[in-house]
């Protein structure tokens, strides 16, 4: 029997201190947003290219338009923000700096309230990584800050036929160190960014070029609490290089990366208001 006072499972309520918590929350986020160019966007409900953005459509809600066409209810904000403004409004306007603050929803019940911000056409991911810093900086949060590159597992996986994806995804560590390939073993232990000048000097020239990336991120951001992380993979479908995560404990506050959508490059982030919520009003 269902209650009348309960909610879904992963459905959210703010009231009181906490519904004051994430206002705080969104009106810094645009505060900062607006001062550094971006204008406010808030995307449909429900897309038709939801499974274009989501790796595992089983997460995608689903339902059927009035012509009966398969449209999900969104369960991702970046690749429709990116769409929207390509294909339908690009007459209307020639901005390419936006930001949103929206949920999304995620099968069965799951909700997930986000702040996110897409700059359209940009490859430096420096340009809105020191932008989600400063937001979280001013809420006087102070997480850690992980810098990873997406091509380094795809390219490791080209070179060793023993190695998958999943591998990644699972972060297989015994598997890579049965491998007995002392580059790979010193890739693995990699953390900071002062140990990169060792690596460059041993490691294959593909992951030299990938490496010198995730350096030059570090030194643009330049957040003290940076940490590396080269064999991490994301889940999401579109990034397809330089990425980062904003985690605390198993509390993850953001992430984003560079992307493509078909020929447009651009660079993005989300920030988690739940997760920040919970935070401030412990």
């Amino acid at each position: 029997m269902i209650l009348e006072h309960e909610i879904p499972n992963g459905s959210k309520l703010y009231f009181g201190k906490s519904a004051k918590a994430k206002r705080d929350i969104e009106n810094i986020a645009s505060d900062i947003l607006d001062a550094n160019g971006f204008e406010e966007i808030v995307t449909p409900l429900f897309s038709y290219h939801q499974h274009l953005s989501i790796a595992d459509e089983k997460k995608l809600i689903k339902v059927n338009d009035a012509k009966n066409n398969s449209i999900s209810i969104r369960a991702d904000s970046t690749i429709d923000v990116v769409r929207i403004i390509e294909k339908r409004l690009g007459r209307n306007t020639q901005h390419r700096k936006w930001f949103y603050i929206q949920p999304v929803f995620t099968y069965p019940t799951t909700e997930q309230n986000q702040i996110g911000a897409e700059f359209m056409g940009e490859k430096k991911l420096s340009s809105v990584m020191n932008i989600a810093n400063e937001i979280l900086s001013k809420l006087d949060v102070k997480p850690l800050v992980q810098i990873s590159n997406i091509k380094i597992p795809k390219i490791l996986v080209g070179m060793f036929d023993e190695l998958t994806l999943d591998d990644f995804r699972h972060i297989n560590i015994e598997k890579f160190l049965n491998l007995k390939v002392e580059w790979f073993e010193k890739l693995i232990y990699l953390q900071y960014v002062e140990q990169i000048d060792e690596l460059l000097e041993i490691v294959p020239e593909s992951i030299k070029i990938e490496l010198l990336k995730m350096k030059e991120l570090s030194v643009e951001t330049a957040y003290d609490n940076t940490v590396l992380a080269p064999m991490y993979y994301a889940k999401m479908l579109y990034y397809d290089e330089l990425y980062f995560r904003v985690i605390d404990k198993n509390e993850v506050y953001a992430r984003g990366g560079r992307y493509k959508n078909e020929d447009l490059t651009s660079v993005g982030f989300a920030i988690y208001t739940d997760a920040l919520c919970e935070t401030l009003t412990k």
